[in-house]
């Protein structure tokens, strides 16, 4: 055991890219307040699933994969063909054949155990639950610490986390009455930096100069609190700034290693020796974990099989282009997007829908009305270039008077809340609030609305601008000609009540907000004159008669607000009576399909859910998301894509240089890939990467949510929002990406975007080609190969000159 409390310059650079790395490796978490998803292997991209898979089986104690009962049901469902499971094997090179692997998926794999932290080891040695009283400990801390309001007295931040740590440790006697003799004087002996604190560390653990996976197992045990300092960090790295609190925590996590180290070293020292040699081996899968992965790739593959089956029937026939529909629909690219649009396309023969990411190409930064909070209204991936708002600071009286109301609201509330007052105020003031309470608690309570008064844009956004912004939008979204007599944008969001997750169900493009503002916003823009006028000189001709409303469609309900107010110009009555009995008819189609999949909820019923305060299943979210497709919307029309695929209208032969193209493969692809790697992390591996069971949360922070009344902060998704008690509500597969475009094209842009094109080289996402029917003709294999489908022919395709391939 090496005593020193010191490293020299090398030692400490190796510790300090150690610590670094394990930083890296841990996702992000967004608050409940804007809750996005997030994909758990973010970090992991670089390597396979099975790598992925080995490493957690040995910190986490976790597989990402279901139980083999999963696939023997498949199997017995016709689900999983044999030729399903001959792909994958051959794919995977595993070396295994189709015997070995269904004897294989006879046996079921017995529980996994991580290699044990020092808490851990003193644990057994002792007899006293330390991983569970430092959980306790930290959580207590991180709750204050990371507050965001909830809370009347919040820790300080002033000096960081490390620093507010080891002045609330030094005085907290929990540690010391559990056993932990001495703490708060060892807490005050620890160096007064986090990087010391990992130093001096490390090497009192007996750590040479590269810890393995050590750091990483710390932080990834801290669960949620880990991730939300990993968003501060990466909030913060988006503005060009340095945040350190992650960092700060694997110190925090260290100094009880260290100090239960020193207390239980005798007892546990053979033991620590051999798991300090297990952390720095290298990480391999064994033989159960690479059967795990040919069996996800076998349902994958099927998958894969069921929807190019779908594609390769022809379309449907459709009204002759030369017809002017009367109305356009764009929705988001959003799952729950997919079955309204089939419906609405079903009642009446002049209606086409689109789909563009919901944020509509506008990176909002936007205060709603008499709110001083900016909401930023675009994908996580981005920085807001767009600032808007529905109330701005002048000396009208109304808005005066709303901002008046809306302080005198926050000061109530936390007049209800505080200390001295709380008993009182329950006393005195609790039967005022008993019709209230009724109303809600019989499901006749209204969730959160929209503004009624419509944004508008900053002033320093001049002409140009917006006509610039209103060009890249109407291109990326292929709508350049054929403009019909009314153009909806229909942004989503879902109105719940009750729900910490509420965001989460909200459009994820938008940054977990609703997508009624951005809708709006470009509404707004496109009716405007000016903007039509300089679209014109562009060669983009809007008729002079073509209106553009902006639209809500409430996931929950399949109901859809449409803002007919924000208008500036008369528009015929019977016209939007029109629009608004298509979109109901519409919704009574969505609602009848989406009953079928959640348990116990008929069409009826589903509009009351988002008010019914005990649903814990107010609707499915992105659940069973499997697929997404880039194409024009005539390969996908009439298909009956259950809810599964994000459809992104794309017409490659009007995207000059491939730049639309660029821009889908580079963000809403990764944005989808977000989301359905976190669905997989949060059905394979729940303990990891999923919240818990919603029927024991408790809100801390106002930024996530604790599985009883203490612990660690949950991240991820609920489990009901996967699991409905007695089977998947959804099936975790990694996204199949089906784009319409020359794979030469698709080639060329993966070798410029290394994160987007290991993606796909690692196998976290499929690729695939459609041909000019539309076809799932060509599979990417990697290494820029593409294999034809389905006589599997290896085709290496080398990325030519942009010039090329352009259209």
């Amino acid at each position: 055991m090496n005593d020193l409390t010191t490293v020299d310059t090398l030692h400490g650079e190796a510790l300090a890219q150690a610590a670094e790395q394990a930083v890296r490796a841990i996702p992000p978490a967004w608050p409940l307040t804007a809750t996005v998803a997030v994909n758990p292997f973010l970090a992991q991209i670089g390597e396979s699933l099975e790598t992925t898979s080995s490493r957690l089986e040995r910190i986490g104690g976790v597989r990402l994969a279901l139980p083999r009962k999963h696939y023997r049901e498949k199997i017995a469902a016709g689900e999983i063909s044999d030729d399903d499971f001959l792909s994958a094997i051959s794919a995977s090179r595993c070396g295994l054949d189709l015997a070995a692997l269904k004897a294989a998926i006879a046996e079921d794999t017995g529980p996994l155990q991580p290699l044990p932290t020092v808490a851990e080891l003193a644990a057994r040695h002792s007899g006293q639950d330390w991983p569970a009283v430092i959980a306790d400990r930290i959580g207590n801390f991180a709750a204050g610490f990371f507050d965001e309001g909830q809370a009347l007295w919040a820790a300080s931040t002033r000096n960081g986390l490390y620093a507010a740590w080891r002045a609330f440790a030094t005085h907290d006697l929990t540690p010391e009455i559990c056993g932990l003799t001495g703490f708060g004087a060892f807490v005050t002996e620890t160096p007064e930096t986090a990087q010391g604190a990992i130093e001096r560390a490390a090497v009192r653990l007996g750590f040479g100069r590269d810890p393995g996976t050590y750091f990483h197992q710390l932080l990834l045990g801290l669960g949620g609190w880990a991730q939300h300092a990993r968003h501060l960090q990466w909030k913060a790295e988006l503005e060009g700034r340095t945040e350190t609190t992650v960092l700060e925590l694997l110190a925090v996590r260290l100094v009880f290693e260290e100090a239960l180290y020193a207390l239980y070293q005798p007892g546990i020292e053979n033991d620590w020796r051999s798991i300090r040699r297990a952390h720095c081996a290298p990480v391999s899968a064994d033989q159960t974990t690479v059967i795990d992965g040919v069996l996800q790739l076998a349902a994958e593959r099927a998958a894969q099989r069921r929807l190019g089956q779908m594609l390769s029937v022809p379309a449907s026939s459709t009204p002759a282009a030369e017809v002017r529909p009367f109305l356009q629909a764009a929705f988001c690219i959003d799952v729950r997007s997919e079955v309204f649009r089939r419906g609405l396309e079903s009642v009446d023969p002049s209606i086409r829908t689109l789909g563009f990411a919901g944020f509509f190409g506008l990176g909002v930064s936007h205060r709603g009305f008499a709110s001083d909070v900016a909401e930023h209204r675009l994908p996580v991936l981005l920085k807001p270039s767009v600032f808007s708002c529905t109330a701005v600071d002048t000396d009208d009286e109304a808005d005066r008077q709303a901002r008046f109301s809306a302080r005198a609201i926050r000061a109530w509330g936390r007049f209800k809340l505080a200390a001295v007052s709380s008993f009182a105020f329950v006393e005195a003031m609790g039967p005022v609030y008993v019709t209230k309470l009724l109303r809600d608690g019989l499901g006749f309570g209204k969730g959160k609305g929209y503004d009624n008064t419509a944004p508008r844009f900053s002033p320093h956004l001049d002409i140009e601008a917006r006509a610039a912004a209103a060009e890249t939008v109407l291109r990326a979204m292929s709508l350049t000609k054929g403009f019909a007599r009314f153009v909806l944008l229909a942004g989503h969001g879902a109105n719940v009540v009750n729900n910490p997750f509420a965001s989460a169900l909200h459009c994820g493009a938008c940054g977990g907000h609703a997508g009624d503002v951005n809708a709006r916003l470009l509404a707004s823009l496109l009716n405007d004159p000016a903007v039509r006028q300089r679209l014109g000189q562009k060669g983009l001709n809007i008729p002079a008669d073509t209106v553009f409303l902006a639209g809500l469609h409430d996931t929950t309900t399949d109901a859809v607000t449409v803002f007919h107010g924000d208008l500036e110009t008369e528009v015929d009555a019977s016209d939007l009576h029109k629009i608004r009995r298509w979109l109901e008819q519409s919704g009574q189609l969505a609602r009848a399909e989406r009953a079928v999949k959640l348990a116990g909820a008929s069409a009826q019923s589903l509009a009351s859910r988002s008010s019914d305060w005990s649903q814990v299943r107010p609707e499915l979210g992105l659940a069973g998301c499997s697929a997404f497709i880039a194409a024009p919307r005539s390969r996908t029309q009439g298909k009956a894509l259950d809810g599964r695929a994000f459809l992104h209208d794309y017409v490659w032969r009007q995207d000059e240089g491939f730049k639309v193209l660029e821009l889908i493969l580079t963000a809403p692809v990764v944005v989808a890939s977000w989301i359905s790697l976190q669905y997989f992390g949060s059905t394979v591996a729940p303990s990891l990467f999923g919240a818990g069971n919603k029927l024991l949360h408790n809100v801390v922070g106002g930024i996530g949510v604790l599985e009883g009344n203490g612990g660690k902060l949950r991240a991820g998704l609920p489990w009901q929002s996967v699991h409905d008690g007695a089977a998947y509500l959804h099936e975790p597969l990694r996204l199949t990406v089906a784009v319409e475009a020359p794979r030469e094209a698709i080639a060329a842009i993966l070798q410029r975007h290394d994160g987007v094109r290991a993606l796909f080289d690692n196998t976290w996402l499929h690729l695939y080609a459609l041909d000019e029917q539309g076809r799932m003709a060509w599979r990417y294999a990697g290494d820029s190969r593409w294999v034809a489908s389905p006589d599997g022919m290896d085709v290496p395709v080398s990325p030519p000159a942009r010039a090329a391939v352009a259209p």
